[in-house]
């Protein structure tokens, strides 16, 4: 099951992926993103991070945790 967050202005549910991309300087690095649809690699929260929310937009966004 992925991890799934409502927003607060818009009311609609977005899920958490995540994928392995290569830099150009060719390092492995984890991206993290969230799609109204849930799709084959849809992942759970990782841990350090916290959801916001764009106030402007209702947009959910990761960040390190403090």
């Amino acid at each position: 099951m992925a991890y799934s967050q409502k927003s607060n202005k818009t009311g609609e549910e977005y899920y958490l992926h995540c994928k392995d991309v290569t830099l150009r300087g060719g390092r492995q690095q984890t991206i993290y993103y969230f799609a109204k649809e849930e799709k084959s690699n849809a992942c759970d929260l990782p841990s350090g991070y916290e959801v916001m929310e764009n106030s402007r937009t209702g947009l959910p966004m990761l960040k390190k945790s403090k």
